[in-house]
């Protein structure tokens, strides 16, 4: 299960002052609760690309940033494909669903897709056997549009109309899917990505925007009633998979796609989404499953959004397709090994904006539009003590690092836009 744009600390279990989320944090309680989990992205469309690959979306090309409504390409390349019809996962992608179905498992994805409008791209092409929600980035959440009256309500390929707030339209369909596999002969794989908090702020006892110009609008109050109705509905699908019987058998995650926006609390983080700060890359992560992860645990371990498609295929026992460049996370949380140190990349582009980092260890190295910045995270997580000049070689080192692994996740399908480019 995933949250839509929700802060690094917008969790009770993360000290969250004014939001109660008594359902999710039954997770931390069953579970672990992770202190240092990151998206793979900053923004929507590139972190859903790595967590369902397991792969960094670099290596894809071209979804280094949300993609527009209305299939908009927001950066150079990303314009590059949409003008050839190809912005979107391409089904050569090879996502943890289809392997998992090549493995013998029911699979569905209900909630927000936002990898490609095109049929060509769609979730069912992915190795999802059920589709159910938004094709975009986000939609009124009642009349189901996109701010260009577009509705983007889609089941299995096809536009639908229905009644109700998205939030309980996809955990509606969510619970009828569970119920429906727990009672066949197949294991299943259930990924439920909401859209709350995401914009437009909409609770569920508020109406339609009528007046586009509100869409951005909205106050924390909103916010805040958005995400314990997430929560509760959250609830009736743990509630569900209890009913079912299959709460024992069953790995449970719960995470952000990437850091919150204004109306969020990412606090002690720096920045917000979009940025490659602390505060556009930190998310909350949890994960549940009795008799493996221990209860009511916490884990420093360094965690990304594509490390839980290395995680479910390592829980499932089936073998990746193909190289991953995310960690099974479970020898950790069955602590079987130590904390595993981690090298991890960000890349950020829209529109005339280029964001990178890099952390290695304790260090991260930060270049934001041309300005250089690096830090050291075990003493200043608020990333506010600038060390390149007093820190050179590490600097040096890390900026080579990233230069190399742009290099090294050069993808193939932009090959012919960068030979045009000269």
């Amino acid at each position: 299960m995933m949250a839509d744009d929700m802060g690094a600390s917008d969790l009770s279990c993360y000290q969250c002052p004014d939001i109660k989320t008594p359902h999710v944090d039954s997770l931390a309680q069953e579970g672990v609760r992770f202190t240092c989990a990151y998206a793979n992205a900053p923004e929507c469309t590139p972190t859903r690309t790595g967590l369902l690959t397991g792969r960094y979306q670099q290596r894809v090309g071209g979804l280094e940033c949300a993609i527009g409504v209305g299939n908009v390409g927001r950066y150079d390349e990303a314009e590059w494909l949409a003008k050839r019809g190809e912005l979107g996962l391409p089904e050569s992608e090879t996502t943890i669903a289809r392997m998992l179905k090549d493995s013998g498992y029911a699979t569905a994805c209900i909630g927000k897709w936002h990898l490609g409008y095109g049929e060509k791209f769609s979730a069912n092409r992915h190795g999802f056997d059920e589709y159910f929600g938004i094709l975009g980035g986000n939609a009124d959440y009642f009349t189901h549009r996109e701010e260009d009256e577009t509705n983007v309500l889609n089941h299995n390929g096809k536009p639908v109309e229905e009644t109700g707030h998205v939030t309980d339209l996809i955990a509606d369909h969510a619970m009828r899917w569970m119920e429906q596999a727990t009672r066949g002969t197949k294991p299943w794989f259930l990924y439920v990505p909401f859209t709350a908090p995401h914009l437009p702020l909409q609770g569920p006892d508020d109406g339609p925007i009528l007046e586009k110009s509100k869409w951005n609008q909205g106050t924390r109050e909103t916010y805040v009633k958005m995400v314990e109705h997430m929560d509760r509905r959250i609830g009736d699908l743990l509630k569900m998979l209890r009913r079912t019987g299959s709460a024992n058998n069953t790995l449970v995650i719960f995470k952000s796609d990437n850091g919150g926006y204004a109306k969020s609390r990412n606090y002690p983080f720096r920045g917000f989404k979009s940025s490659v700060f602390e505060g556009g890359l930190r998310v909350p992560m949890l994960m549940q499953w009795p008799g493996v992860i221990p209860r009511a645990t916490s884990t420093d371990q360094v965690a990304i959004s594509m490390d839980v498609a290395a995680t479910i295929l390592g829980a499932a026992g089936v073998a990746p397709s193909r190289p991953l460049d995310g960690l099974n996370l479970l020898p950790v949380l069955r602590r079987e090994v130590r904390p595993v140190a981690r090298t991890l990349y960000w890349s950020y582009k829209r529109a005339q904006q280029r964001r990178w980092a890099v952390r290695d260890g304790q260090w991260k190295y930060v270049t934001d539009n041309g300005n250089d910045y690096l830090y050291n995270l075990a003493m200043d997580e608020a990333e506010k003590i600038d060390l390149k000049d007093a820190e050179r070689e590490t600097f040096t080192r890390l900026r080579s690092m990233l230069a190399a692994w742009k290099r090294q996740t050069a993808p193939e399908r932009l090959k012919p836009y960068f030979a045009s480019k000269g």
